[in-house]
């Protein structure tokens, strides 16, 4: 379970202006359900997904990761997350035979253990052709899947996908969904943040709009189009956008 309560995050720009990234973010994402944070570029889903992870601090606010508190125990926070972010750049003359390797004796997992979990998401992500290849030869698909199995190489319960099909053709990105789908069977935590509308009607259980840093709603599809009286989850979205004031250039 991840617990996000009341979270604040600015941000100093040029000539130390400041500018309010998050503005009191508070969901929460269950266990065998996929949470995702729908909103357009800059609304400050990678910011949150962040923060979750470890990797930002709130000024406001705490977020708890099967309630540990992600600024306290940092540390075992990670250890029990999969994070794969948009800003996750493969590259070198390393195969990622050989990176996850890497990862996964930094996650303290014997080779035994690294080898068999290997096998068993290179078989699940079709990765046998390019396992043994330079990353630098990859196209976007190969790394993104590579991406993947470096992130759950330590088989986490909290799985958080920062736009995860971004990028990808369309048979990529499928492997991508299903591949999501398949651990929220498996009783797993799962947050990914979107932007595409169609992703997030095909994956997510529960889904929060953020809008210039607010969610300004969450909940089921059916339940956000009952309560908005919107015939899609596209029309509710934007409809609140329209109320907000926030432009498709936002």
């Amino acid at each position: 379970m991840v617990q996000v309560e009341t979270v604040h995050k600015t941000f100093r720009g040029k000539k130390r202006k400041k500018t309010e990234v998050l503005k009191g973010i508070s969901f929460t994402a269950e266990p065998g359900s996929i949470f995702g944070l729908l909103g357009p570029n800059g609304a400050g889903k990678t910011t949150t997904l962040r923060i979750i992870a470890t990797l930002l601090k709130a000024d406001q606010g705490r977020a708890y990761v099967n309630g540990m508190d992600v600024t306290k125990e940092s540390r075992k926070v990670r250890n029990s997350i999969g994070f794969l972010t948009s800003d996750m750049k493969l590259t070198g003359n390393l195969s990622p035979r050989e990176l996850v390797t890497f990862f996964g004796r930094l996650n303290k997992l014997d080779q035994s253990t690294i080898n068999q979990r290997l096998t068993t998401l290179s078989e699940y992500l079709d990765m046998g052709d390019f396992l043994d290849k330079p990353v630098e030869k990859l196209s976007t698909g190969m790394c993104q899947k590579a991406s993947i199995a470096v992130a759950l190489i330590h088989d986490p319960q909290i799985i958080i996908f920062d736009e995860p099909t971004n990028g990808l053709d369309i048979l990529a990105a499928k492997t991508v969904v299903d591949f999501l789908m398949d651990y929220r069977k498996q009783g797993k935590t799962v947050i990914v943040s979107t932007h595409i509308m169609t992703e997030a009607e095909k994956l997510c259980d529960r889904i929060g709009i953020i809008l210039n840093g607010e969610l300004v709603t969450e909940g089921t599809q059916d339940e956000l189009k009952a309560r908005y009286a919107q015939q899609t989850l596209e029309d509710v979205f934007f409809h609140l956008a329209a109320a907000k004031g926030v432009t498709q250039n936002a």
